[in-house]
């Protein structure tokens, strides 16, 4: 009999890697279903891929709470309806909705993916969530940090599971370099300090005044790097994530008034996998991070890479081995490590290589899909013939 699991996300914009899993355990015979919101561009993607579509929001309505009950009711019909052998949720919200739907003591198995550890990071949040499990939750960590933090908030060994969200290595890196350097007029005496990712501002709630992402820190950390004489540009990949506008608008001109012309904003590009190959340093600043797809896509494209000290950074990037971690919110650590890496381009060269092959061991989507596969076995007790 075929295994039918009912994922939910809470974006039809986003969530690739989400979209990638449920693809490949479409093709391992899994029977995946999707509820994820109407409208947005990945909802043909989980339809082209066999993957059965039900249009709804199930993340939990923090800001309308009077909307929750509808919201649960819709949620119960759905997995009345789907009849899933198991459910798999891939954000705290749509996790939240789901636990408090269907009660502690629903029969079917429920797995949380945890994608970041943001949530974790906060005793209030991080006992929220916990306390809403029952005896059927089960958690995969994209991440080492975020298993070892379950554990230690008493979570049994047995019920934690680690599994990366793999991604399609087979599309980097890309052949060609040239292109970004065409675009800038920049030649290649002038080095170029890439940053990849969209811009998240601070959650006031979370005692947060700079973003997500880190963009603050590495301006601050071409500032030191510009004048310490480094010839350099740094490049910003990336817009507002959520149409936060007023906060890209602040961290451009945040990096006008550190940097001057040292560094420049491109937006929102779908062709990064082609600008990475002029990068001469990759850096990742995130204060959190959860799947550290950043630094899985530019060690796919053997780039030398920097990043924190955060979330599943460690578990690709290594010190001296395949790149450099610095403590987040340390700006001039990020310095040092960029110029490092500038100083010496045969050493940071060879890194990102080794950086390829650890990211190619860990990260390809069809290994990573077969392992969330075994875990439901594992859950369902069933053995490879079922």
């Amino acid at each position: 009999m075929k295994l039918r699991a009912l994922h939910l996300v809470k974006t039809s914009v986003g969530a690739v890697w989400a979209f990638r899993q449920m693809r490949e355990l479409a093709r391992l015979g899994v029977e995946v279903h999707v509820a994820l919101p109407p409208d947005g561009p990945m909802v043909p993607e989980y339809q082209a891929a066999g993957i059965k579509t039900h249009l709804a929001q199930f993340d939990f309505p923090a800001k309308k709470p009077w909307r929750y009950p509808r919201t649960a009711n819709e949620l119960r019909q759905l997995v009345n309806h789907v009849k899933p052998d198991i459910i798999h949720s891939h954000f705290v919200g749509t996790t939240l909705t789901l636990r408090l739907a269907l009660g502690k003591r629903h029969p079917i198995p429920r797995v949380f993916q945890v994608p970041g550890p943001l949530h974790l990071e906060h005793p209030f949040f991080r006992q929220a969530e916990i306390r809403t499990a029952g005896p059927c939750d089960y958690w995969v960590g994209s991440c080492r940090w975020i298993c070892d933090r379950y554990t230690k908030s008493g979570i049994p060994k047995d019920r934690i599971f680690l599994s990366y969200y793999g991604t399609d290595v087979n599309q980097f890196p890309h052949p060609e370099k040239g292109k970004l350097r065409r675009e800038l007029q920049v030649d290649a005496t002038k080095k170029i300090v890439g940053m990849v990712a969209f811009m998240y501002p601070p959650k006031w709630y979370l005692g947060q005044r700079r973003g997500l992402k880190g963009h603050e820190d590495l301006i601050d950390a071409i500032a030191i790097c510009l004048k310490q004489g480094a010839n350099l540009l740094g490049v910003f990949v990336g817009g507002a994530w959520n149409n936060a506008i007023e906060y890209e608008n602040r961290v451009r001109a945040y990096a006008r008034e550190r940097c001057g012309n040292g560094a420049i904003f491109l937006g929102t590009r779908s062709d990064a996998r082609e600008l990475y190959p002029d990068m001469d340093v990759v850096v990742h600043a995130s204060r959190s991070e959860g799947v550290a797809n950043s630094a899985v896509e530019s060690l796919l494209s053997m780039v030398p890479t920097v990043a924190t000290n955060v979330g599943g950074f460690p578990d690709v990037v290594t010190p001296g081995e395949t790149g450099w971690l610095v403590p987040a919110r340390d700006p001039a650590g990020l310095a040092n490590a960029i110029m490092d890496a500038l100083g010496d381009p045969v050493r940071a060269q060879d890194m990102a290589r080794t950086g390829r092959e650890r990211v190619l061991r860990l990260f390809r989507v069809e290994e990573t899909s077969k392992q969330v596969l075994e875990i439901y076995r594992t859950i369902l007790g069933l053995d490879r013939n079922n």
